[in-house]
C-alpha cells in the first residue's frame, strides 16, 4: 500500500472509530479531544487533522495508544460523558481489544511514515497560506522551522545601541576590520537559529538583518524576529499590529523589574525574571521567554515568528526549544497537539539558567509553561 493511501486509511479508521464504534452514542470531535487530553484537552482542529481524508496528519504513537485504550471498552462513554478509562481496570477481554486496536493503528501509522524514507521533500511545517501554521511533519527536527521550498526567510535582530557599539572593536563601519555581525544583538540566538533554518531549507534564501536596515521586500518574507521591544523596533511594530494578549513591559525602574504581562479577560498577570541579588552582584537565575507564530501582518501568505525574552538568555532559550536535538521534537509535538490547525499561537515559558548556562525549556513539563494562547482556527 502506498504511503499516501496508508495515511488516508489511518484517518478513515480513526474517524470510523469515533463515528461507528458505538452508533448509539456517536462521539463528537470535541468530546474525543477532551477525553484523550485529560487534564490538558486536545484541540478540535487537531482531531480533525488526524481524520482528514484529503491531507491527513499522522498522530504520535502515544495518541494511538490512547485511542486504543478509549475504544477498548464501552465504559468510556458510560453516563453520557466520554472519558479515558483506567488501563489497570480493563478486563482481560478489554485488554485484548486494546492490544488488537493498537496493533492495527500502529501498523497503519508505520505504513504512512514510510514516505519519510523516500527522496521527495517532506511536507513543510510552516506552510504558506494553507493549513494550520503549527503543523509539524515528518522527519525529526522540522517542527515550525520548515517552510515551502524556495520561499525566503528573514531573521531580524536589533542593532546594538550606539553607546555599546562605541566600546566595541570592529563595530565601526569605517574601520578596515569592520565586522557587521558585531553590531547585532542576540548573536547566540541568531547563530543557533540561522544554522537550523538553513539546514532545513537549503533551497531558500535566508536573510540576516538588523531591524534598522530592513528592506521593503524583507517584510513580506517569512519573518523571524529575535529580541524584544527595548531595541528591536521590528518586534515592537509587529506586536502593535498583532495585538496579542501577551505584552512585554520593559520597565527597568519598576522595583519588581520588567515582565511579560498576560491579559485574560479582566485578569492581568505579570511574569518576571528571577535574579539573585546577593551582595552587589546581580545574577540571572530564571528568565521569561515568549514564542509566537502566526500569519505575517505584512503578507498573509507568509508567517511571522517572534522569539523573545526579557534578557538575551531568554531569547536563546526560546530558540533552542525548537532547535535543540534533545528537546525540539517533543516540543514540536506539544505545539502540534496543543494548537493543531490554529492560525496563531503563543507560549510564555520559563528559561532556567544554571551556572550561567541556558537550559533548553521542555514544554512537556507543565511547570515550564507560564501561559499558552491560540488565535482563530481554520
Amino acid at each position: 500500500m502506498p504511503a499516501e493511501d496508508a495515511g488516508v486509511a489511518l484517518a478513515r479508521r480513526l474517524r470510523s472509530l469515533r463515528e461507528d464504534e458505538w452508533p448509539q452514542a456517536r462521539i463528537t470531535q470535541l468530546q474525543l479531544a477532551r477525553a484523550l487530553g485529560g487534564d490538558r484537552p486536545l484541540s478540535v482542529p487537531l482531531i480533525s487533522s488526524w481524520e482528514s481524508l484529503s491531507k491527513p496528519k499522522i498522530p504520535p504513537l502515544s495518541r494511538l495508544e490512547a485511542y486504543a485504550t478509549f475504544f477498548a471498552t464501552s465504559r468510556s462513554i458510560e453516563g453520557g460523558r466520554p472519558r479515558m478509562p483506567d488501563p489497570a481496570a480493563l478486563t482481560p477481554e478489554e485488554r485484548a481489544r486494546r492490544g488488537e486496536l493498537y496493533r492495527e493503528l500502529s501498523a497503519l501509522r508505520a505504513a504512512a511514515l514510510r514516505r519519510l524514507n523516500e527522496p521527495a521533500r517532506p511536507a513543510p511545517g510552516g506552510i504558506s497560506g494553507l493549513g494550520g501554521l503549527c503543523d509539524t511533519a515528518g522527519a525529526p527536527g522540522e517542527g515550525p522551522w520548515l517552510f515551502e521550498e524556495g520561499e525566503a526567510v528573514t531573521l531580524v535582530c536589533a542593532q546594538l545601541p550606539p553607546d555599546m557599539l562605541a566600546r566595541m572593536p570592529y563595530a565601526d563601519r569605517d574601520d578596515p576590520d569592520f565586522i557587521e555581525l558585531y553590531t547585532y544583538a542576540d548573536l547566540d540566538a541568531l547563530f543557533e537559529l540561522h544554522g537550523h533554518v538553513r539546514a532545513l531549507n537549503p533551497g531558500s534564501q535566508v536573510n540576516l538583518r538588523v531591524a534598522q536596515r530592513l528592506h521593503p521586500d524583507d517584510y513580506t518574507t517569512h519573518l523571524v524576529l529575535l529580541g524584544g521591544v527595548d531595541w528591536n523596533l521590528a518586534t515592537q511594530n509587529a506586536l502593535n499590529r498583532l495585538r496579542l494578549p501577551v505584552e512585554q513591559v520593559a520597565d527597568w525602574n519598576d522595583p519588581a523589574g520588567p515582565s511579560f504581562v498576560v491579559t485574560d479577560g479582566a485578569e492581568r498577570r505579570a511574569f518576571h525574571p528571577v535574579l539573585d541579588r546577593s551582595g552587589d552582584a546581580k545574577r540571572l537565575v530564571e528568565d521569561v521567554g515568549h514564542f509566537f507564530r502566526g500569519r505575517n501582518p505584512y503578507n498573509r501568505k507568509r508567517t511571522i515568528s517572534i522569539c523573545n525574552g526579557m534578557y538575551g538568555r531568554g531569547v536563546l532559550g526560546v530558540v533552542r526549544a525548537l532547535t535543540d536535538a534533545r528537546f525540539r521534537d517533543r516540543n514540536a509535538e506539544h505545539i502540534a497537539e496543543r494548537f493543531g490547525g490554529a492560525e496563531s499561537y503563543s507560549i510564555v515559558t520559563r528559561v532556567t539558567i544554571e551556572g550561567g548556562v541556558v537550559l533548553t525549556p521542555d514544554w512537556t513539563i507543565p511547570d515550564n509553561l507560564l501561559h499558552e494562547w491560540t488565535g482563530c482556527t481554520e
